[in-house]
């Protein structure tokens, strides 16, 4: 899941107005649109209500509201500053091309979920489809006035309340998402930081190559980097699958260090779930990927491993395919489980989706709950894939726990203790408590102040990438190459950020 994605708070609030309106899209719109918006705060319950029918600047909805002139002066202003980002600031102009390509879609059906306890509506029935939203925002750009305020004077219904008391309750939830992986943490012991001639390695040693595949799923090629070893080459795969909007050279800083070492590494690009189908997306081009990609990404990723036995793609090149190690990055560690052989299911996902007050919910159950209807065809097996590295991965929902025992591949978990898009609780430790990891050769690494973006290895970037030693070093070991550093033998942790094995603490 790529930062930008989440880098929309007027699209995101004009989204979750949207949870609101009723009918999905098959009533007209009332006479009438809202005059009032109220201003639930999480401080002494107090409600200020705002006459949003004739203002059109944050100033006049402060002169028009004594409570918020004495708010404004107390606090020198800042009332004033927060109405205009928060209100008036200018819509992009792709917002309504946006709101258009997203109505009826899973991935926008759960953002109107979770936005249901901060957005609330007199005078209309829910409407989780997005049109009523879609038909206001061609209002607001008509009028002349694209901005959220612009956005709720042309929607039906009596009056809005923002409430901001359910914000506490997100923040304490988030927080109760992170306390047992903190404690794991603490009471482990970090790895010993890696070499830093193994760091250095991955400046020179390898070259890289830009190819595409056709493919039978697909009606576009599959393209990828290709990294390569200038050295020695061990004759081994390593396939690297992005997240959500994301793209190979995000985790290139993996591969450079994996064909230093040997290894023949594929980053492909997943057309329908990639930074481009992100722009086309915001561009109001393209609607969100929809649950069909919960298959393709691993088709993609089998349509490789294909072509390489196949001698389509590096023909001439010496490799083992029928043990190959994948690693992915949120949505692309959903695709190499998969492809390690996890079963997927609907039940978890019909049972939770619709509770926006379920305690474990977090912010990637946006995405996992859009791949409802996706689910039973989501089990994909390749024997060819022998391990896996996932991080960052999102477990709760989509996979079936009593599969796991039958599974191919022996998988590394790898979370940040600071992850708020995939917090490490409910979507890595507890799954794995349940499932007896250590058995059945799993493992779970935490990552002390790891968050969503910043165990990412860019190409290029000055730092060395903090989790390259321990992918290499679990990869070797669990495909037999004949090295003194292993994932066993310790020494893959980072001097940035503590690694810390919690596996035998769950």
């Amino acid at each position: 899941m790529k930062q930008s994605w989440i880098q929309q708070p007027l699209l995101s609030m004009a989204a979750g107005v949207a949870c609101c309106f009723g009918g999905m899209g098959l009533a007209p719109l009332p006479a009438e649109a809202v005059d009032r918006l109220q201003l639930r705060l999480p401080v002494m319950e107090m409600t200020i209500t705002l006459d949003i029918a004739q203002v059109r600047t944050a100033a006049e909805l402060i002169q028009a509201n004594p409570d918020l002139q004495e708010l404004d002066r107390a606090g020198e202003g800042a009332v004033l500053r927060l109405l205009n980002q928060l209100l008036t600031a200018p819509l992009p102009e792709q917002t309504g091309g946006v709101a258009e390509q997203m109505v009826g879609h899973p991935l926008l059906e759960q953002a109107l979920v979770a936005a249901s306890e901060l957005v609330e509506v007199e005078g209309l029935p829910i409407d989780t489809s997005g049109r009523m939203v879609s038909d206001a925002l061609a209002a607001t750009y008509r009028d002349g006035q694209p901005t959220v305020l612009g956005l709720l004077q042309n929607m039906p219904g009596e009056s809005i309340t923002l409430n901001l008391q359910a914000l506490a309750f997100y923040a304490q939830r988030l927080q109760n998402n992170w306390d047992d992986a903190r404690q794991l943490v603490q009471q482990g012991t970090p790895a010993v930081p890696a070499p830093s001639s193994l760091l250095a390695s991955a400046a020179t040693g390898w070259t890289r190559e830009q190819l595409s595949l056709s493919v039978v799923h697909r009606p576009q090629p599959i393209s990828l980097t290709v990294v390569k070893p200038t050295g020695a080459a061990n004759g081994r795969l390593v396939v690297i699958s992005h997240g959500l909007w994301d793209e190979p050279a995000s985790f290139e800083g993996w591969g450079r260090l994996l064909a230093s070492q040997g290894y023949t590494v594929l980053l492909p690009r997943h057309p329908g779930s990639d930074s481009q189908q992100q722009k086309a997306m915001l561009l109001g081009d393209q609607p969100p990927p929809g649950p069909e990609e919960l298959r393709l990404r691993p088709l993609d990723v089998q349509a490789l491993l294909d072509g390489i036995e196949a001698g389509s793609l590096l023909p001439g090149t010496a490799l083992n395919t029928s043990a190959v190690a994948v690693v992915g990055h949120s949505w692309g560690a959903v695709s190499a489980l998969q492809l390690g052989g996890l079963g997927t299911t609907s039940r978890k996902l019909k049972d939770r989706c619709q509770d926006p007050r379920d305690p474990e919910r977090n912010l990637s159950w946006i995405l996992q709950c859009s791949w409802l209807t996706g689910a039973e065809q989501g089990s994909l097996a390749d024997p060819r894939v022998t391990t896996v590295v996932a991080v960052s991965p999102p477990l709760m929902l989509l996979f079936d726990e009593t599969t796991a025992p039958s599974a191919q591949a022996k998988a590394l978990f790898v979370s940040g203790t600071s992850d708020w898009v995939v917090p490490p609780d409910p979507e890595a430790v507890t799954p794995l408590r349940r499932g007896q990891p250590m058995a059945r050769g799993h493992r779970l690494v935490l990552v002390s102040g790891g968050d969503h973006f910043n165990l990412w290895a860019p190409a290029d970037q000055a730092d060395p990438p903090v989790l390259g030693p321990l992918i290499l070093a679990w990869i070797h070991e669990q495909l037999g190459v004949s090295t003194t550093f292993t994932f066993s033998a310790g020494r893959w942790g980072s001097s940035a950020r503590p690694l810390v094995d919690v596996t035998s603490g769950l």
